[in-house]
Formats: structure tokens, sequence, C-alpha cells
């Protein structure tokens, strides 16, 4: 079995995924009164577990909204020690390489993995083990902020397999890889 690493993410015009104070309020810039989900079931349901850093954790846990993860969830942190007693059994703490966790992980079983958080993405992309990359361009420029890529030492080749405009004005693009 080969582990995919993926990416479903969203970023500003400038190619920020939260604002200089790590705000996520951009994302909701465009309405979108019918709550559509913006590819994000049809992404989830190939996934089999996730693998995010602790920022993103620690976001997700800020939103105070039900545990919205229904696979198993990895937190990449070196110095988190235990999750709240409602995650037990959902979220579990991981830390080592990009390469030592996707073994990890690809020895318990999972093969498609959504990589997630800047860092995170940042770093898998560093070893070169993002497979899949989605993302969706909201019309927005912050101007500053978390980028979603960093400094790289090398240059890595993606072919475009999609792309869709959604409320009009979201565009989503799908990349995979060249190897």
């Amino acid at each position: 079995m080969k582990t995919k690493n993926h990416v479903f993410i969203a970023t500003s015009l400038d190619g920020f995924i939260a604002d200089k104070n790590g705000g996520l309020e951009f994302l909701n810039s465009v309405p979108n009164p019918e709550h559509k989900d913006l590819g994000y079931n049809t992404f989830i349901d190939k996934i089999d577990a996730i693998v995010m850093g602790r920022g993103t954790f620690e976001t997700v846990l800020g939103f105070n909204i039900p545990w919205p993860y229904q696979v198993p969830v990895f937190v990449v942190s070196s110095t988190l020690k235990s999750v709240p007693d409602n995650l037990i059994g959902k979220v579990d703490i991981v830390n080592g390489t990009p390469s030592e966790i996707t073994q990890e992980l690809n020895e318990k079983g999972f093969a498609n993995i959504y990589v997630d958080g800047g860092t995170t993405i940042q770093r898998y992309l560093k070893e070169d083990r993002i497979d899949e990359l989605i993302i969706s361009t909201i019309p927005v420029i912050l101007g500053g902020g978390i980028p979603l890529f960093g400094d790289l030492s090398q240059v890595f080749e993606f072919e475009l397999i999609s792309s869709e405009v959604f409320l009009n004005a979201i565009t989503q693009v799908k990349y995979r890889r060249k190897r």
C-alpha cells in the first residue's frame, strides 16, 4: 500500500492562509448563504486520516463546535503531551519527520492522508511528501500573514488535474505531483 498525502486549503490572492494576526475571517468574505461545501465533502470522503500541526489543532478547538472530523486525527507536536478527554480515541499526538509520520501511518493501514496546517504542509513539501494539492483562492489580498508556501531548496513540479469556480468568486485548482 502506498500512502498518498493530500492538501485541501484556501488562500488569499496573495498566497496567505491566515492574516497578519493569524485570523481566518477572510475565508468568509464571499457570501455562501446556501452553505455549499466547495468540494470539501467529496475530498474528505476519500481520506483515511488527518495529519495537522499543533497550531491548526488549537485553531479548530477554538471554533467551539463539535469535533468536525470523522477520521483519526494525528497532531504533529514535540511539546503537546495530551489531548482533551473528549478527543481521546479520535486524536493522537505524533512526532517526527514527515517521512517517519507517513511510514507510521502507512503501517497502521492509512493510505490517503489529509495534511493540514501551514508549517506542517511546508515541512511535507520540503521532504517531497505532498502528492496532491487542492487550493481554493479567495478573492482578497491580505498584504501579509501566514504564507502557504515557504522557502524550498528545490523546484517541485505539479500538473493541473482540474479547476472549478465556486460561488462565482472562488477558484479551486487541483494539482498532482509530477514524479
